[in-house]
């Protein structure tokens, strides 16, 4: 009987991209959540194999605007209390953070391209060890602290924490190793608002992608495999 993965998903274009694959190849039904379609409610938080919460353009902090955001966090604090296989990508990563007790807040400035991790030495000897010469995307403007118990994997010139583990786990991260290089025009059109006021120019973007999206997609996928594979039940 296959397992059950369910992707919680806030745009559409921000979907498990290159994870899909592996994410079959290892057993799992995938199942998406669409906020502002599907009710959270109707998720079960625990009994769920795998969940995984994907990126989004809005603050954990913005509940007043985004209330779907106070039942995501509940449903994270449920999950993560009974260690239940979770990984968090980007705003994914800093809801987890935040229902693990820890604080998030806006960066100095925003991370959006892509370049290369540093790791620490808790994430050479993680599954993230498969990034360490493959540039990864980065697209944010907040960041999380480290939340306690956890360790911190890696790190960037312009974000000190990219991710934290939890055991084998629970797994945050800042970045987006699974991001499409080939589906890259969803996410410069999508997101076209921000980089226009960030001052980005979209071709730098969209030739970065055509240079890294395959290494990327390799290595991405091996990380994301080896995560799966060590799994506790």
């Amino acid at each position: 009987m296959p397992k059950t993965a369910v992707a919680i998903r806030h745009v559409p274009f921000e979907d498990l991209g290159t994870f899909e694959q592996p994410l079959v190849e290892a057993g799992f039904k995938l199942h998406y959540y669409d906020i502002g379609v599907d009710e959270l409610w109707t998720l079960e938080p625990v009994k769920t194999d795998l969940v995984i919460v994907l990126g989004g353009p809005v603050g954990v902090y913005d509940t007043g605007s985004y209330p779907f955001l106070i039942d995501e966090i509940a449903l994270l604090k449920d999950r993560l209390a009974a260690n239940r296989p979770t990984l968090g990508i980007c705003l994914g990563a800093q809801l987890m953070a935040a229902a693990l007790g820890a604080g998030v807040a806006p960066g100095d400035e925003k991370e959006i391209g892509f370049a290369p991790l540093t790791l620490t030495e808790a994430g050479g000897q993680s599954p993230l060890a498969h990034l360490a010469n493959a540039p990864v995307l980065h697209w944010h403007g907040d960041s999380f602290a480290i939340p306690n118990g956890a360790k911190k994997l890696a790190e960037t010139p312009a974000c000190a924490n990219q991710a934290f583990a939890l055991g084998p786990n629970i797994l945050g991260l800042q970045f987006h190793p699974e991001a499409d290089a080939k589906r890259i025009e969803r996410w410069l059109i999508g997101h076209a608002c921000e980089l226009a006021t960030a001052g980005l120019d979209p071709s730098v973007l969209r030739t970065d992608a055509a240079r890294y999206g395959a290494p990327l997609r390799d290595a991405g996928r091996l990380m994301f495999s080896q995560w799966l594979k060590e799994l506790r039940p």
